[in-house]
């Protein structure tokens, strides 16, 4: 790894308008690079919108879908990165043959560089579950991507560190959600439509156990305990018919916050990550220290007939979706 200067992006994307995201990627891509930013990572499904997906029928994504590299977004998004100097992650929906899915990928001015296909879709019976954990090179730093729910599960950040992943991206459509856990659940679309003149009843909204607090109860984890930086993207604002929180932040190898945002709208955050922290950190030493031999019930196969079962604490919660 080298030094790299990487920026988190939160923005509040519109269902279905590619034209008016991709034109908010590139303003705040071009605002990211002038703090600095070698790489700029958005948040998943962000050309297209998210949450809105689970209302539409398989026809109606397909309409929205494209393929990959060879579509029209990650070609804008390599032009991007050619007039920035700079490499750009973001997220739309992949069409591959008759499958679906939700797709993040990662550019540089030379080209397409990689893919990650969310292995723990949900958000839509129409997307097919990704089947593959990567690592790949990025402005010489080797990367991995977990987008969203796939982050929840360690075995996965784990998996990346064990290929050598210095820097893990995780974008996400998250928080204000519905949850049997204390203190979730759903943001008032008022507070967030009044900010301007009132913006202290959001801030604490998108700062507590909807927003940062049940963050807090993760995210750094996942960063320690493996001894990697994290770049954690989110949607910002309204996402079809619930209020996302923005947070975006990057987390070092020791699980501290190198930047944050605590805006209540679109806003960018930049962080060096820097090589030395990786090999002194915790995860480091804890990645040395595995006993293999002990952990065969982790790669036991599920019994017959049971599939992986992805159940949001929305659903658990009883929201339809």
């Amino acid at each position: 790894m080298r030094d790299i200067r990487i920026a988190a992006v939160q923005f509040e994307a519109r269902d279905a308008d590619k034209e008016y995201n991709l034109g908010r990627i590139a303003a705040l891509a071009a605002r990211a690079v002038g703090e600095g930013a070698e790489a700029v990572a958005f948040h998943e499904c962000c050309a297209t919108g998210y949450t809105f997906l689970q209302e539409l029928p398989a026809a109606r994504i397909a309409e929205l879908a494209e393929p990959v590299p060879e579509g029209p977004t990650t070609r804008r998004l390599i032009e991007l990165a050619g007039r920035l100097n700079a490499a750009i992650l973001a997220g739309l929906v992949e069409i591959d043959g008759d499958k679906l899915f939700n797709c993040y990928v990662a550019v540089t001015p030379a080209g397409f560089v990689a893919k990650h296909r969310k292995i723990h879709a949900f958000i839509s019976p129409h997307l097919s579950c990704g089947e593959e954990l990567r690592t790949f090179e990025l402005c010489g730093v080797r990367c991995g991507i977990l987008t969203c729910y796939d982050n929840n599960l360690v075995e996965n950040p784990r998996i990346l560190a064990l290929q050598g992943a210095e820097v893990i991206f995780a974008p996400h459509v998250t928080c204000g959600l519905q949850s049997p856990m204390p203190g979730r659940g759903k943001i008032d679309r008022k507070l967030w439509e009044n900010r301007h003149r009132d913006p202290v009843p959001l801030a604490m909204e998108f700062q507590g156990p909807k927003g940062r607090g049940w963050l807090m109860h993760w995210l750094p984890t996942r960063a320690y305990e493996n001894g990697v930086y994290y770049v954690f993207s989110n949607a910002v604002g309204v996402d079809h018919d619930t209020i996302k929180t923005g947070n975006a932040m990057v987390i070092d190898p020791y699980g501290e916050i190198l930047a944050e945002s605590r805006a209540l709208g679109d806003d960018v955050v930049v962080a060096l990550c820097t090589p030395e922290k990786i090999e002194r950190s915790g995860g480091r030493r804890y990645l040395r220290a595995r006993r293999p031999e002990l952990y065969a019930k982790l790669v036991e196969p599920l019994p017959p007939g049971q599939k992986p079962e992805v159940l949001p604490g929305w659903r658990l919660a009883g929201e339809s979706g």
